[in-house]
């Protein structure tokens, strides 16, 4: 915890610029574009009382900021919540309605970066980036008040007009871009399972240099045939409502998945004995793809909560080796891994896909399958 932490951000007691009472920021100055900016520390629990967010009932064309979206603040709260040791926030940034002061912090030096940023208490705070941030940590202090001592960085610009708002919020977020799932699953050592898929994807003699691990697609010319987000949500799947937990137990269970599957799928084997080239296998085959992987993992997660022991598992999955799996094969495929002759995997597919699976496994369907599969009939 910081200790004084207001001692950041405090209230001065003297008459700003305007006669008015003011915030005392510690704060860096510098120069982007020709425009001064200031780079700031302030303590969490001040955030709700400065960055009040009232703009909702406005229409887009006159808002500095997008609506907030209520959907995304439980996440930011579930990680705060579950990571208070480790969590990390990048900086928010703002834009001040008002007229500030700046005060080097060295005495005859006007261009010290080091001072006081001095800004009026009737002036308006407008968060360019990071308002469900801001959200979420006011949610998660009234049950966690002491997360208030701690900081979050904040990036004051002077604001320049509604305008100059709109278009700072357009360039913040012009190269935002969201890591692949892949390299999530890779860099993330909170998940438990990402631990466990990047064991198995190591160790596996299956998987073993035939995953990749930081893309969640596959360029044309790799000679990998899954990608790590793939391999991660067969594991999900497999591990769904089952009591398996302990991190050696999962990965043995998933170990012994992928050499159950390896039997079924002789193509697998000979792109390891370089017989055949992944690229083929992938323009010809699906089931190397992430929707047959998923859809794989909800069968064996079913023999896992039937306590079928792993070992038998790959005679309870022989008859996969039976299955046609070419894309030509669109009497089956299409409409269920297949739409339009592309490889697509949101629910709906990944249902059907199992259900067919069950289906010639002799495996009942669950409910979901069911319901997917009525309304697969309905539609035909």
């Amino acid at each position: 915890m910081v200790e004084n932490a207001d001692d950041q951000l405090r209230v001065s007691t003297t008459p700003a610029m305007s006669g008015l009472y003011e915030y005392a920021f510690p704060a860096i100055r510098g120069v982007q574009a020709g425009r001064v900016y200031f780079v700031s520390m302030c303590p969490l629990k001040l955030l709700p009382r400065l960055f009040v967010w009232d703009d909702d009932d406005l229409p887009a064309e006159l808002r500095a900021q997008r609506t907030l979206n209520k959907g995304r603040i439980p996440e930011i709260v579930r990680y705060l919540e579950e990571n208070p040791g480790s969590y990390t926030f990048s900086a928010i940034t703002a834009s001040i309605d008002a007229s500030v002061q700046f005060v080097s912090a060295q005495a005859g030096e006007l261009n010290s970066g080091l001072g006081t940023l001095r800004i009026p208490m009737d002036g308006r705070f407008i968060i360019n980036d990071g308002q469900h941030r801001r959200a979420a940590i006011e949610q998660v202090l009234r049950t966690n008040p002491e997360l208030g001592d701690e900081s979050i960085a904040v990036v004051f610009f002077l604001d320049k007009g509604l305008e100059r708002c709109q278009q700072m919020f357009a360039d913040l977020n012009r190269w935002a871009v969201r890591p692949s799932p892949s390299i999530g699953v890779l860099y993330d050592h909170r998940d438990p399972l990402a631990a466990v898929s990047r064991t198995v994807a190591a160790q596996s003699p299956v998987l073993r240099n035939f995953v990749e691990t930081e893309s969640s697609s596959l360029p044309k010319g790799t000679r990998k045939m899954f990608t790590l987000s793939a391999v991660h949500g067969a594991h999900r799947a497999l591990f769904a409502d089952t009591a398996v937990d302990g991190y050696q137990e999962m990965v043995d269970t998933a170990m012994g998945m992928w050499g159950a599957l390896d039997r079924q799928f002789p193509e697998w084997e000979m792109v390891r004995a370089r017989e055949v080239h992944a690229r083929e296998i992938r323009a010809d085959f699906i089931h190397t793809h992430g929707i047959v992987l998923t859809a794989v993992g909800r069968v064996c997660n079913t023999l896992l909560l039937d306590g079928v022991p792993v070992k038998r598992w790959q005679q309870r999955l022989a008859p996969l080796a039976k299955l046609d799996w070419s894309r030509t094969n669109t009497a089956l495929w299409e409409g269920r891994a297949i739409v339009g002759g592309t490889v697509s995997k949101n629910r709906s597919n990944v249902m059907l896909t199992t259900a067919a699976l069950r289906t010639h496994l002799g495996m009942p369907l669950t409910l979901d399958e069911q319901n997917a599969e009525d309304n697969r009939k309905a539609h035909a």
